[in-house]
């Protein structure tokens, strides 16, 4: 079995500060062309999975990685019995593939919602989070929606995107706080599933706009 292992509060703030700086992507890739951030994070991607594979197999980079960061890892990046990606991993892994294969206000969007939604409702629901809702806290998930459309107003104000956008976005975030409360029964890591869930709603939505009938927003920030 996958050992279980629940870090400490102090614990869970330090992995969350490492998770918010991937918030540099999205605010990178804003200024920058696709393939040029691609070229960046491709070999990133690549690093992160080839020390991901050496903490398994190799002693000694597993012990440096057990010094540095050991504190910080839940248990089944611990665990020796299987082999499993931890978060750092995942979340290059989820970058890489939302900004390959979808369009980049998608990507945008998405991708910092995870990052910024994701990390309230962890440290919120954790300290405060009574009630259950699927796997997580009602607060936690109520944290998760309600920093989620933050990001999406922030983004239509800054790009002065069409009122689609904020309709879209406004489900697409409900649709991802419910892939981010459900994560455990879904059995997805949900640095994957979240970014994919609201962005492939916001792209369905957008067809709304397809006929002309209703302003796009796909092609803001070209």
């Amino acid at each position: 079995m996958t050992e279980r292992r629940e870090i400490s509060y102090g614990q869970e703030l330090a992995r969350k500060g490492i998770h918010l700086s991937s918030l540099s992507i999205p605010l990178v890739y804003i200024h920058m062309e696709q393939w040029t951030v691609l070229s960046i994070l491709v070999p990133m991607t690549a690093a992160a999975l080839l020390l991901n594979v050496l903490m398994y197999w190799h002693g000694p980079t597993r012990r440096v990685m057990l010094n540095l960061f050991g504190d910080m890892l839940r248990g089944h990046e611990r665990d020796r019995k299987r082999f499993l990606l931890n978060g750092a991993s995942w979340v290059l892994i989820a970058a890489t593939l939302i900004i390959a294969l979808t369009p980049k206000i998608l990507a945008i969007t998405s991708f910092t919602i995870l990052i910024v939604s994701d990390t309230f409702a962890a440290l919120v629901g954790r300290r405060w989070g009574k009630r259950r809702f699927l796997d997580k806290s009602v607060l936690g998930s109520a944290t998760f929606f309600a920093t989620a459309l933050f990001v999406v107003v922030a983004y239509a104000l800054w790009f002065d995107l069409p009122w689609t956008y904020l309709a879209a976005g406004v489900i697409g975030a409900a649709v991802g706080t419910i892939v981010e409360a459900a994560s455990v029964r879904l059995h997805l890591d949900d640095n994957l599933s979240i970014p994919f869930s609201i962005a492939l709603t916001m792209w369905a939505l957008s067809a709304w706009g397809g006929s002309g009938t209703y302003p796009s927003f796909l092609e803001f920030i070209p």
